[in-house]
C-alpha cells in the first residue's frame, strides 16, 4: 500500500469517531430541542407584541389550541403505527354538521354529542378498513375521504350553516366553565389524560408501538396488526368528532367549511412533538408541546400582522424541518 493511501485510511479512521461523536451529541440534544423552541417562541412573541403576554391572550391560545390538541392525540396513535390521516379536518366539518342536524330532530345535547362522535368513529372505521383490508396506502385513503367528507358536509344543507340553539350543548362543549377553566380546555385535558393512559400505560399502547416499530415482528408475535391500526384510525375519528362538538358549541353553529387546512396543524403538532413519521416512536406529552407551539405560532403571527398565506407557508416549512430532524428507524 502506498504512503498516500495509508494516510487517507488513517485520516478516515480518525474522522469516523468524530462523526459518531457529533451524531451522539445531536441524538442527546434532540429531546430538548422541542422545549427550547417552545420557550424561544414565547420569548420572541412576548418581545414583538405587548398583547401576547396577557392572561386573556393565553386563554385565547388555550381555546384555539384545543381543537388541534384533541385531534392530535388520536393522530399520534395513527402515526405511531406508521400510518397517517389527512381527513381529520373534513371529518370535523361533517361530524359537526351531523351533530347540529341531529339536535334539530331531537333537541337534546346527548343526541348531538353521540351523533358527532359516531360520525367521527364511522369515518375512522372506513379509513382503517380500506387501509388494512384493501391494503391501500393510508395517504391515498384519507386523501380520498378528505374530499368525500367535505363534499357530504356541503351537500346535506346546500353549503348553509346549521344553527345550534341547545344551551346545554353550548355550555358543556364550548362556552361553559368548570372551576373557572373554559370547557374546551377541560375537554382537552381529559383527552390528553386518556391518550397518556392508553398509549403509555396499557397493553394496547405497547401494541401500537410494536406495530409501528416492526409490523412483521408484531404479526409473528401474535398481534393483529390490521385490528390495531383500525382502532387507531377510529380513535382519531372520534377525536375529530369531539373537536367538531367543541367548535360547533363555541360558535353555536356547524359550518361545512369548518376545519379547512386543520389537518396541517394537527400533523405538524404531532411531528413537532417528536413522533416519528416512520412509526414506532412518539409521546402524548410531546404532542401537547407541539400543539402549543402551533397554537402560539398561529396566535403570535396574527398579533404581529403576518398574512394568513405566509402562516400556511411557515407551518409547511416547520413540518419539513421536523421530519428532517426526526430520527429514522
Amino acid at each position: 500500500m502506498s504512503t498516500s493511501n495509508t494516510e487517507r485510511s488513517a485520516s478516515s479512521i480518525g474522522e469516523q469517531p468524530s462523526r459518531m461523536r457529533t451524531a451522539d451529541v445531536l441524538a442527546r440534544l434532540r429531546p430538548y430541542a422541542l422545549y427550547a423552541a417552545f420557550l424561544l417562541l414565547i420569548l420572541a412573541f412576548a418581545l414583538l407584541s405587548p398583547v401576547f403576554f396577557t392572561q386573556g391572550n393565553f386563554a385565547n391560545i388555550g381555546r384555539q389550541t384545543a381543537l388541534v390538541s384533541i385531534m392530535a392525540v388520536g393522530m399520534t396513535m395513527v402515526i405511531v403505527t406508521g400510518e397517517i390521516d389527512l381527513s381529520v379536518g373534513s371529518t370535523l366539518a361533517l361530524a359537526g354538521m351531523i351533530a347540529a342536524l341531529a339536535m334539530q330532530v331531537e333537541n337534546f345535547w346527548v343526541v348531538g354529542a353521540l351523533a358527532g362522535l359516531g360520525m367521527g368513529a364511522l369515518v375512522g372505521l372506513v379509513n382503517g378498513v380500506l387501509t388494512t383490508r384493501l391494503l391501500i396506502p393510508s395517504f391515498i385513503v384519507t386523501l380520498g375521504t378528505l374530499g368525500v367528507c367535505r363534499g357530504i358536509a356541503m351537500v346535506i344543507t346546500g353549503t348553509a350553516p346549521v344553527l345550534i340553539s341547545n344551551r346545554s350543548f353550548a355550555d358543556i362543549f364550548g362556552q361553559g366553565y368548570l372551576f373557572g377553566i373554559p370547557a374546551p380546555i377541560c375537554l382537552t385535558i381529559l383527552t390528553l389524560a386518556f391518550g397518556i393512559y392508553l398509549l403509555h400505560l396499557t397493553k394496547f399502547g405497547r401494541k401500537l408501538y410494536a406495530v409501528g416499530g416492526n409490523p412483521t415482528a408484531a404479526r409473528y408475535s401474535g398481534i393483529n396488526v390490521a385490528n390495531v391500526k383500525t382502532i387507531a384510525f377510529i380513535l382519531t375519528g372520534i377525536g375529530a368528532g369531539l373537536a367538531a362538538l367543541v367548535l360547533a358549541a363555541y360558535g353555536e353553529a356547524a359550518r361545512p367549511d369548518s376545519g379547512v387546512g386543520l389537518e396541517l396543524d394537527v400533523i405538524a403538532a404531532v411531528i413537532l412533538g417528536g413522533t416519528s413519521l416512520f412509526g414506532g416512536r412518539g409521546t402524548i406529552i410531546g404532542t401537547l408541546i407541539g400543539s402549543l407551539i402551533i397554537g402560539i405560532l398561529n396566535n403570535g403571527l396574527v398579533l404581529i400582522g403576518v398574512d394568513s398565506s405566509w402562516q400556511i407557508a411557515i407551518k409547511g416549512a416547520i413540518i419539513i424541518f421536523a421530519v428532517a430532524f426526526s430520527e429514522r428507524k
